[in-house]
C-alpha cells in the first residue's frame, strides 16, 4: 500500500502525482510497436469510439514514420494526445487486443498514441490544412472535448468558428475534471495551443452564455450553433448538514486541485460519498495530498459500483478504505462537518432500503460528494424548440447530432449524461459533419 507525505512544494506534488501512463522514450515505443500483430479486421479499432486505425498508426511507429502516425490518429480523434493518456484503454482498445486471449500483455496502445502525438506537438508538425473559406460561421458554446473536436473538424471544412468558454482557459474536462495523475496541465495546454495555432481556433474565454438575448445574438450572427456545455456542478443530496463549509462536490474538489496543486490542503479524515470513477479519483487524490484516513462510502454493493475495477484498485492501493451498503443520512458537527452518520442498506423486493437501528458514524474533517452532477438546465431552457429526455439530456439525431431545434447541434456529456473524453471527441466530429450536411441542404 502506497504512503504519501503531504506535498509542500510543486516537486513533492509531482512525486505524489506521478503519471500513471508516463511518456515512452523512442526505444520503448519502437519495441512495443513491434509486438503488434497488425490484425486484419482489428478488434481494437472496433473498440475505439473514434475508430482510429490503430494497427496503421502502430505500424507507422515501427517504420519510424512518427509524423504519419500522428496524422492517422488526429484524422480520427482531435483529442488524440489527451485520449492517449486518459482513455480507459484497458476497457476499450487494449481490452480488445487479441493478446488478452493468449495470456500475453496487450499492446500499450494508449501510450503509443500519446508518444506519436507528443512528437508531432513537440516538433510543431503540420498535419492539418484549413479548408478554403466557405463564407459560413458556426458558434461553439463550450470548449470541452466535444466543442474542440467540432471546431477542428469545421475548420478543415472551411468554416469560421468562434468558441465561447465560461472559464478562464479552454479544454473543459481535460483541464479541470481529470485526476492530476492521469494527465498534467502542461500536456493539456500544449495540445490546445497546437490545435489553436494550426487551425486558427478563436477562443472567447470568460464569456458564459447565460441569457436569452445572448443566444438571440448568436442565432443572428452564425449559421449554426453547437452546444458542448457538458454537465453542471455536483448535485445536491438534500442531506442535513450538507451546507457546512467543509463539504464539497468532487467535481469542484478536482477542479481546485488541478488549479492549485500543492496549495490544496486536506485534513486527516476524509469521507468520499459515491461509487463512480469520479469518487475514485477524489479518494485517490486525497490520499496523494496526505490525508491519513480516507473512507469511500457507497450505498449499494461493490459489484454495483459504476467505477471501473482498475480505478477502485488504484484507490485501495493508495490507502483508501471502502464501505459498501451504507447510505449517508446526515453530516454532523457544529459549524464544520465532524462526522457522517450512515445507515446500512438492503434490498427488499428489488428496492434499496435502509435498515432501522443500523446507524454508524465515520469521522470526517472533509466530506466530498461524488454522487453525480446536476445538468446545465439554465441554458437548455433558453433554446426554443430544443427537447430533452427525462434525465435532462439533450435529444439529438444519432447520426448528425442535430437537436430538435435544427439550428442547434450538441454532443458530449450534455447528450450522453457523462461518458469518456473519447466519446465527446467523436460526438463533436460527427456533429461538424452533420452541420455541413444540413447547411449544404440549403444550396
Amino acid at each position: 500500500m502506497a504512503e504519501f507525505i503531504r506535498p509542500k512544494t510543486e516537486e513533492e506534488f509531482e512525486i505524489n502525482f506521478q503519471q500513471k501512463k508516463p511518456l515512452m522514450n523512442p526505444t520503448e515505443a519502437y519495441f512495443e510497436s513491434s509486438r503488434c500483430l497488425f490484425c486484419y479486421d482489428a478488434p481494437c479499432i472496433q473498440a475505439c469510439p473514434t475508430g482510429i486505425d490503430i494497427p496503421l498508426f502502430i505500424k507507422q511507429i515501427t517504420t519510424k514514420n512518427l509524423t504519419g502516425s500522428a496524422k492517422t490518429i488526429y484524422d480520427s480523434n482531435w483529442l488524440g494526445n489527451a485520449c492517449g493518456a486518459i482513455c480507459p484503454t484497458g476497457i476499450l482498445c487494449e481490452g480488445a487486443c487479441v493478446y488478452n486471449h493468449q495470456d500475453v500483455p496487450p499492446i500499450q496502445i494508449g501510450r503509443l498514441q500519446n508518444f506519436a502525438t507528443s512528437y508531432a506537438i513537440h516538433e510543431n508538425k503540420n498535419l492539418f490544412k484549413i479548408g478554403p473559406s466557405n463564407g459560413r460561421k458556426v458558434a461553439i458554446i463550450g470548449s470541452g472535448p466535444a466543442g474542440i473536436a467540432c471546431a477542428c473538424e469545421l475548420r478543415i471544412m472551411g468554416y469560421e468558428v468562434d468558441i465561447y468558454e465560461a472559464k478562464e482557459k479552454p479544454s473543459g474536462l481535460t483541464l479541470y475534471g481529470i485526476a492530476a495523475y492521469k494527465i498534467t496541465n502542461e500536456e493539456v495546454e500544449r495540445e490546445m495551443d497546437y490545435l489553436k495555432n494550426k487551425l486558427g481556433l478563436n477562443f472567447i474565454c470568460n464569456h458564459p452564455i447565460l441569457e436569452k438575448f445572448q443566444l438571440d445574438e448568436l442565432e443572428t450572427s452564425y449559421d449554426a450553433i453547437f452546444l458542448g456545455i457538458g454537465i453542471g456542478p455536483t448535485a445536491i443530496l438534500n442531506l442535513p448538514g450538507e451546507d457546512k463549509n467543509n463539504v464539497i462536490g468532487a467535481v469542484e474538489f478536482i477542479e481546485e486541485l488541478r488549479k492549485k496543486h500543492h496549495e490544496i490542503k486536506v485534513p486527516n479524515h476524509v469521507v468520499v460519498i459515491g461509487g463512480g470513477n469520479t469518487a475514485m479519483d477524489a479518494a485517490s487524490q486525497s490520499a496523494r495530498l496526505g490525508a491519513e484516513n480516507i473512507t469511500l462510502a457507497y450505498r449499494r454493493s461493490k459489484s454495483e459500483m459504476g467505477a471501473y475495477g482498475f480505478e477502485y484498485k488504484l484507490a485501495i492501493s493508495s490507502g483508501v478504505t471502502s464501505i459498501f451498503e451504507a447510505q449517508p443520512i446526515s453530516i454532523d458537527g457544529k459549524d464544520q462537518a465532524e462526522s457522517v452518520t450512515f445507515k446500512r442498506t438492503k434490498y427488499n423486493n428489488g428496492k434499496l432500503e435502509t435498515i432501522e437501528g443500523s446507524e454508524f458514524v465515520v469521522m470526517a474533517d472533509l466530506v466530498i460528494k461524488a454522487t453525480g452532477q446536476a445538468k446545465n438546465s439554465s441554458i437548455l431552457n433558453l433554446v426554443e424548440g430544443m427537447h430533452t429526455d427525462n434525465k435532462n439530456r439533450i435529444i439529438v439525431n444519432e447520426v448528425s447530432f442535430q437537436t430538435t431545434n435544427p439550428m442547434y447541434f450538441a454532443g458530449g456529456d450534455a447528450v450522453n449524461g457523462g461518458a469518456e473524453v473519447v466519446n465527446a471527441a467523436y460526438h463533436g466530429k460527427m456533429a461538424a459533419k452533420g452541420i455541413e450536411v444540413w447547411l449544404n441542404s440549403f444550396k
